[in-house]
């Protein structure tokens, strides 16, 4: 598969995880939110928490695709190079290229991974808050 390729797929990946993501986080803490005074106080605390663990994970898929991106630009310039240098050099910078591109592949993922669990715990800790204000309704 090419470059162009894989940067395409990964991020369509990426922002269709982080829109459910989001839609699944803001949809469980209101369902959680009951009609009493105190938890129109909590609501907002609630919606506060949800918008900030939705910003952690697109902080986190961002770093993720900029890393995808370097690794796709270095794998790109040794490639370059290794041409320059010869057919066997190309080759050989060409198989270094990848696996510094599949490092930063993975890499992305683990940052993107890192931000979505930071959002899930900043979220479950807005749907602890907003049941405590609801009162187990």
């Amino acid at each position: 598969m090419s470059d162009e390729g894989l940067k395409r797929r990964w991020s369509r990946r990426a922002s269709a995880l982080l829109v459910a993501l989001c839609v699944g986080v803001a949809g469980v803490a209101w369902s959680g939110c009951g009609g009493s005074d105190s938890s129109s106080v909590s609501t907002g605390e609630v919606q506060e928490r949800v918008e900030k663990a939705a910003e952690e994970a697109k902080q986190g898929l961002e770093k993720g695709k900029e890393e995808v991106k370097k690794g796709f630009e270095k794998a790109e310039e040794e490639t370059k190079q290794g041409v320059n240098q010869g057919a066997q050099q190309a080759q050989q910078g060409v198989q270094e290229g990848s696996q510094e591109a599949q490092q930063a592949i993975e890499k992305g993922k683990r940052e993107a991974q890192k931000g979505i669990e930071k959002g899930k715990e900043e979220a479950q800790k807005g749907i602890e808050e907003a049941e405590k204000y609801s009162g187990g309704y």
